[in-house]
């Protein structure tokens, strides 16, 4: 049976709900979904897409560095948006976290997501 290791980080927000902020299997990490909240608050950040997007992967940053990884092993995000039309600008700002060899990604639009936020991102990544 495998060892599952629980992550937790005061540098992301903490779960709202009945989960954890991410666990590690088999030299494998899974992010819970993570919205621009601010860690210190527990408020949704200020701004558009943009800002919103900056502060879920910042948040998704802090959990895959507490699981002893880089941004660079992430081999697969799920991204949600609000509204698809943001989609550009979302990237602009995905693109800033994962500048070469980007994971693997899918993206699901026109949803709603939970304090209504205006994106959602969660990760799998690789541990060393």
């Amino acid at each position: 049976m495998s060892e599952i290791k629980i992550v937790r980080t005061d540098m992301a927000p903490s779960a709202i709900g009945p989960y954890v902020q991410g666990k590690i299997v088999n030299g494998m990490f899974f992010a819970s979904g993570q919205i621009p909240l601010d860690p210190k608050s527990g408020a949704i950040v200020a701004g558009g897409i943009a800002e919103q997007a900056r502060q879920a992967l910042l948040n998704v940053k802090a959990l895959v560095e507490e699981a002893g990884s880089d941004m660079s092993k992430v081999v697969k995000t799920t991204c949600f948006l609000k509204n698809i039309s943001d989609f550009a600008a979302f990237n602009a700002v995905y693109a800033e976290f994962f500048k070469e060899n980007p994971p693997a990604r899918s993206c699901v639009g026109n949803i709603d997501i939970p304090k209504g936020a205006l994106c959602e991102i969660e990760v799998i990544a690789a541990i060393d």
